[in-house]
């Protein structure tokens, strides 16, 4: 028989109002089926929320709230908890989704909770949504089913993006004040060679002579502003949109992730982010009985560059031909010698998910001092920076002036 989506408002054993939608061949079988996850049913009506006059409205894309790393972070410590606790998979996936204060992450679990109802295993139910759920996520899933311990997967997915969320505030705090200032300094340059530079230029103009370089200099500058700035706009714009489309492919990762690791001040500090992301991640699934190709092909993607993802595919050929791991990533620039090392002595000892736990602690702290250091010498930059532009062109625009006696005569 032909099933149909119905949308379905009832109350829970607690008496509070939950809605959702279920596929079913018959509103009957709604009804069973709600009673059978302890919902008395209050309104059951054929078409899924997003067809007809039930279309939710929503501002999706830009405007639209994504599901971040801290939101999976809480999901899954919540569900490790409810599971450990004595909960039933079914009465956890309903909780959580009457609870998220993510709309689309309630959503979401709402769609898991339909598939695992109708007999999927929770790792196939997430696998139909890899947008919202990682890779890493759904195989750390996968193995914590097949061994019997989904629990303590669902911990260490927790442990490892609540590291994660933790080294990316980290960067994003201290990157924060010196993007502030460098903003202030451009909008303040654009303000003025636009309203400001002009007002002088014609008080100069009446007053005749031959203007000094610097002046001429800048109002040069004010004049082509005028549709230089547009046009600089329009290209900014055109180029972020370009970024948006096109980061994610390997013809510009290939370019684009080499050169990061290369810059001057901050390479070193990409290195060692891409470092500790790959060792954790690893670290993670190992630990959660991930097979050890699986977890190679995965934490490749999830390290962020392309360099490392394509030293890992080596490290895979690797240990096919029955190798080593240490010793194809020794021969990659991008991983210190220290990494190599405890890798090698992890491998050799049978404790690797303990040696690249013991890494990527190490390169969280090396990150948080490299980030506080940076911070340390780009704000005196910065500040120097947006006093000498300010200042230069406010004594460029009052140079004339100390010559105005002059150019009165």
């Amino acid at each position: 028989m032909a099933t149909a989506t119905f949308t379905y408002k009832g109350r829970d054993a607690s008496g509070k109002t939950v809605k959702g939608t279920v596929d079913a061949p018959t509103q009957t079988a709604v009804a069973a089926r709600l009673h059978t996850m302890g919902i008395s049913p209050i309104q059951i009506a054929e078409g899924g929320a997003g067809t007809g006059l039930n279309k939710e409205i929503t501002l999706g894309g830009l405007f639209g709230k994504k599901v971040g790393l801290k939101d999976l972070a809480v999901m899954s410590r919540q569900m490790a908890t409810m599971i450990s606790s004595g909960l039933s998979l079914m009465r956890t996936l309903t909780i959580l989704t009457e609870q998220s204060e993510n709309p689309k992450l309630a959503q979401t679990l709402d769609r898991v909770r339909t598939d695992v109802e109708a007999g999927s295993s929770l790792s196939d139910a997430m696998a139909k949504h890899e947008i919202i759920f990682p890779p890493l996520m759904i195989n750390m899933v996968r193995a914590g089913e097949t061994g019997g311990f989904l629990e303590g997967s669902l911990e260490a997915i927790a442990e490892n993006y609540e590291a994660e969320v933790k080294l990316i505030g980290t960067i994003k705090s201290a990157m924060t004040y010196p993007i502030v200032v460098l903003i202030m300094a451009l909008l303040g340059v654009v303000g003025m060679l636009l309203f400001i530079v002009p007002v002088f230029e014609d008080m100069f103009a009446g007053l005749g002579g031959e203007l000094p370089l610097p002046t001429q200099f800048l109002v040069w500058l004010s004049e082509i502003m005028v549709w230089f700035g547009p046009a600089l706009v329009v290209i900014i714009v055109v180029f972020a949109v370009w970024w948006g489309k096109n980061k994610h492919t390997e013809k510009v990762r290939k370019v684009v992730d080499p050169w990061k690791l290369k810059l001057p001040v901050f390479g070193p500090l990409m290195t060692k982010i891409a470092v500790a992301r790959f060792t954790r991640n690893f670290s993670t699934m190992m630990k959660s009985g991930v097979p050890i190709m699986r977890s190679l092909a995965i934490v490749g993607s999830t390290s962020g560059n392309w360099v490392i993802e394509n030293s890992l595919l080596k490290v895979q050929e690797s240990v096919r031909q029955g190798k080593s791991i240490a010793a194809p990533l020794a021969e990659e620039p991008v991983f210190p010698p220290m990494v190599t090392q405890m890798i090698s002595v992890g491998e050799d000892s049978g404790s690797l998910e303990t040696m690249l736990e013991k890494i990527s602690d190490f390169y969280d702290q090396e990150v948080e001092a490299t980030t506080e250091q940076l911070t340390a010498l780009i704000e005196p930059l910065m500040i120097a920076f947006m006093g000498v532009v300010l200042g230069g062109m406010i004594v460029a625009l009052y140079l004339p002036i100390f010559n105005i006696f002059t150019l009165v005569d």
